[in-house]
């Protein structure tokens, strides 16, 4: 094997590692997860004839879907700084996966009718929230300034990843144990408030540099 041709497979080897690290791969899994849940959600007597899933069954399967999605939102973060795997791809994906995978079932939730009515305003807050501090969060970096996540923050995601688990399970947790769907909706709303006091927290420490950039 020629010098050159060395060079590039060493060169191709660590991109290649970054790329594939187990934290991305738990990242990429997150994503891949969601719309499969999606579609389990959306599950319908049609889907149950043909392949004989039931639709209950299905909003079982989406949860433990969901469930390990949301525990790798925890680990490949864990894990990149434990290994020191800490890539630009990563820290790129990690919070891009995070919120699609809150807002699209979210948004399949309230077409599901799970959530309706008043009900719908906590996920409409919580939408709304992920992309007004994802462009204040955009705008900052430019600035190079970067807005560290609170503890607040950490316990509005908890709250929320746990709520929406509670409505996943929805009509068929309601089945077992009566009551799931309204803990769930209890939760959402919990969620939603942190959700504001969050934003608000955000917005306040972003303007204060965007005031002394102008």
């Amino acid at each position: 094997m020629s010098g050159a041709a060395m060079n590039v497979k060493a060169n191709q080897g660590p991109a290649v590692s970054k790329v594939w690290n187990v934290p991305n791969v738990l990242t990429y899994g997150r994503i891949v997860a969601v719309p499969l849940v999606a579609a389990l959600l959306l599950w319908n007597d049609r889907a149950e004839a043909i392949t004989g899933l039931g639709v209950m069954s299905a909003r079982w399967i989406a949860l433990g879907i969901y469930v390990v999605a949301a525990i790798t939102d925890f680990f490949d973060g864990y894990l990149a700084r434990r290994w020191q795997q800490q890539s630009s791809l990563g820290r790129m994906l990690d919070p891009i996966a995070d919120k699609v995978l809150v807002a699209v079932i979210l948004l399949v939730l309230c077409g599901d009718q799970i959530l309706r009515g008043g009900h719908v305003w906590a996920a409409i807050i919580i939408l709304a929230r992920e992309v007004l501090v994802s462009g204040l969060r955009e705008y900052l970096g430019q600035l190079s300034v970067s807005v560290p996540v609170t503890q607040i923050a950490k316990w509005k995601t908890t709250v929320q990843l746990v709520a929406i688990g509670f409505l996943i399970a929805g009509p068929a947790g309601d089945e077992i144990i009566p009551g799931v769907t309204v803990i769930g909706i209890a939760g959402l709303w919990i969620a939603a408030a942190l959700t504001l006091y969050t934003g608000y927290d955000y917005f306040r420490a972003g303007l204060r540099h965007v005031v002394d950039n102008e």
